[in-house]
């Protein structure tokens, strides 16, 4: 699949020092991709908008994406991260957030392209109990897909197109797409 934007291009993402864990760095980066093309389907003017009095703000769930990975990468993944206060400090616009989020991303990028398969397997803690790293970070992108998709139906609400992150959407096809709307569609091999 092409995305027509790529916050962090291919040619941005680290080789993994142990091929078999490319898979951990080429995730990031694409989940990364996918939240900023979500975020970016916004504009400034919605940053207060929620669709229930008990749901996040547009922006409070931005700014919980950035404070949620900073915690996971730095407190439970004890990567370097820059200190909690500095992460939610920018231009409260679609375009400062973004931006916030894109760079936050290449250090990490780096470190987890970087991380042994010992340091990977380590079991840390996890809040109240222990899990191995790889676990944690796993855990992490399904925090991350959780509230992109959130987000997603924020957009359907605002009667906003949505931008596909897996594959086509109610807005978004290409030739060549193959949805798996139907019976036959999913007994292909």
């Amino acid at each position: 699949m092409r995305y027509p934007y790529s916050a962090i291009p291919e040619t941005a993402i680290p080789r993994a020092g142990t091929p078999l864990l490319q898979h951990v760095v080429d995730t990031y980066a694409s989940e990364t991709n996918k939240v900023v093309s979500v975020w970016t389907a916004f504009s400034d003017a919605d940053l207060d908008y929620r669709p229930h009095v008990r749901s996040t703000t547009v922006e409070e769930n931005f700014k919980h994406q950035l404070l949620s990975e900073r915690r996971f990468f730095g407190e439970l993944l004890a990567l370097a991260e820059p200190a909690a206060g500095e992460i939610v400090n920018v231009e409260r616009t679609i375009a400062g957030y973004r931006d916030r989020l894109i760079g936050l991303s290449a250090p990490r990028l780096s470190a987890l392209a970087s991380a042994e398969p010992d340091w990977w397997l380590a079991r840390v803690p996890f809040f109240d109990v222990e899990r191995e790293r790889i676990w944690i970070f796993w855990r992490r992108v399904l925090h991350t897909a959780h509230h992109r998709t959130q987000l997603t139906v924020y957009l359907r609400l605002l009667n906003r197109p949505v931008p596909p992150v897996y594959g086509p959407t109610a807005d978004v096809s290409w030739s060549g797409a193959d949805p798996t709307h139907s019976v036959d569609a999913a007994s292909r091999r």
